[in-house]
């Protein structure tokens, strides 16, 4: 019998009462291992009570305070994060040091939001009229929300609850069905770093619960990881109902290899930042942009290496890629594999077909594809214009650094993008003239860290105000400005202007 998955709210588990649940399965395996509740309307609003009764408490508590809390709940995730990384595996199938990668950038924002004393220090004006001062200051939101994705369970929702939190607000997290558990241990290790009850909740569930955030007038921000359709939904439905949104959007991220770059460099970095989590990655690496004759010297060894590329049960050490998040990804990627045949690209490599009892015992019926490459991918291609989030790579030959540009440039998404070379001019006109929202020269997958916030541009991110650092506590906080004067300052007389600087 499977386990029963529900949620936590009011520092408590608490079971799923609207009779609809999904099953949670491991993707190496195919094997069901338990069922998560889908929360309806009133546990949305059960959770968003909750967290609004929390609030004025939890808002009054000294930062200093919160930050306490903070730093225990980061001494606890660091004596867990193998936990945490197991679980991922088991749900999601990422690799387990790639697990263990993703819950330390996730620590990173803990250690971030530690420092909320020094983030929420306002400005002071003295003497800004004769008489009167004048100071900023930061306050927090209320209740606020997180919707986060299958691909990264821990660390996206990382980047919101710890700065949230920490800057005086509760929150309520919706994780994906798909792997609901960490974030119910994480649940479980803020209370037992001190975290009061309600503070932190979490609601399983899907577009029901989603809509009922949405919705519900107590929450005053939503913060959004997912694919851009419904990004551009949780935008506009979110405005609409006079919320605070932040909804970061899907991906084709290009890599442009220059012909002076180092191709034993460049294809490593294409193999680890395209086949990586399979692709499953909104920073992934899915266009490789070969400018001039560098397709020549490095598609030989590129397919040389995503043939050898070790796809293996994610709790093997050796294993570079594990299997598809679900069946239904599974099959979604087969078909644009397929699509990308039928279009004409050169398929160099076949992920399709790939044996899954070679990944491991037990492992036939999970769900399993190997690396894919094509190369000859034009920008008319369906497999070059759309979000794959899985392990296809595509290549495209262009003339000149100019060309890759432009290319990139006229591309909708605008979240990650990188430019091997040895050429520092080339460096700087590329990250000078590139409209992508997040750059690595020599770097692949340019996330940035905890404090420098994450987001893209164009149809990557809907909303002003990117994730985690600083915009992350601008985003949870609004500004107050006090101007002051005390009654001994004040001359005698109606004033019929605003105060002037005299």
């Amino acid at each position: 019998m499977s386990t029963a998955i529900a949620h936590y709210i009011q520092g408590q588990p608490v079971a799923n009462t609207s009779g609809r649940a999904q099953d949670v399965t491991n993707p190496a395996t195919g094997v069901v291992t338990a069922q998560v509740g889908l929360a309806g309307v009133d546990q949305v609003n059960a959770a968003v009570a909750a967290a609004q009764a929390a609030f004025p408490k939890w808002a009054d508590t000294p930062p200093i305070r919160r930050a306490r809390v903070m730093f225990k709940f980061l001494q606890l995730l660091n004596e867990h994060k193998d936990e945490l990384a197991h679980l991922i595996t088991a749900e999601h199938g990422k690799v387990f040091t790639d697990a263990q990668g993703e819950v330390s950038r996730g620590i990173d924002i803990v250690e971030f939001a530690c420092g909320i004393p020094q983030l929420l220090k306002g400005d002071f004006t003295e003497q800004v009229s004769t008489g009167i001062d004048n100071w900023t200051l930061r306050q927090p939101l209320g209740v606020v929300a997180g919707i986060t994705p299958f691909n990264f369970p821990v660390m996206v929702p990382m980047w919101m609850f710890p700065v949230a939190i920490a800057a005086g607000n509760t929150f309520v997290l919706k994780p994906s069905p798909t792997d609901p558990s960490a974030s119910l241990r994480m649940a479980e290790l803020l209370k037992e770093a001190g975290l009061p009850d309600g503070v932190f909740n979490v609601v399983q569930g899907d577009k029901v619960a989603v809509d009922a955030l949405l919705e519900n007038p107590d929450v005053k921000a939503i913060s959004f990881v997912g694919s851009t359709p419904i990004a551009n939904y949780i935008y506009e439905t979110g405005a609409r109902h006079g919320k605070r949104v932040q909804a970061l959007g899907g991906a084709k991220n290009h890599m442009v290899v220059m012909p002076d770059a180092d191709i034993d460099q460049a294809v490593d970095a294409l193999i680890g930042a395209g086949y990586g989590s399979a692709g499953e990655r909104c920073m992934a690496i899915s266009v490789a942009v070969l400018v001039g004759d560098v397709a020549d010297r490095l598609l030989p060894k590129l397919i040389e290496r995503t043939k050898t590329l070790q796809v293996l049960d994610g709790e093997n050490l050796a294993a570079e890629m594990g299997p598809i998040v679900t069946r239904a990804a599974h099959e979604r990627i087969t078909g644009y594999i397929d699509l990308g045949v039928k279009e004409g690209a050169k398929l160099l490599v076949d992920g399709r077909g790939f044996d899954g009892a070679k990944a491991g015992e037990g492992c036939g019926d999970g769900f399993w594809m190997g690396g894919t490459l094509f190369d000859h991918v034009t920008p008319e291609m369906r497999i070059y214009k759309e979000e794959i989030f899985g392990p296809v790579l595509g290549c495209v030959r262009v003339d000149d650094l100019a060309a890759a540009v432009d290319l990139i440039n006229a591309h909708e998404f605008g979240n990650g993008v990188s430019c091997f070379t040895r050429d520092g001019n080339v460096a700087r006109e590329f990250g000078r003239r590139i409209q992508v929202g997040m750059v690595g020269i020599n770097v692949p997958i340019p996330v940035p860290m905890a404090w420098h916030g994450f987001g893209g541009w164009k149809r990557s991110l809907f909303g002003d105000m990117h994730a985690y650092g600083e915009e992350g506590v601008r985003f949870y906080t609004k500004q107050k400005s006090i101007m002051q004067r005390w009654p001994e300052s004040i001359g005698k007389g109606a004033e019929f202007v605003m105060p002037t600087a005299k």
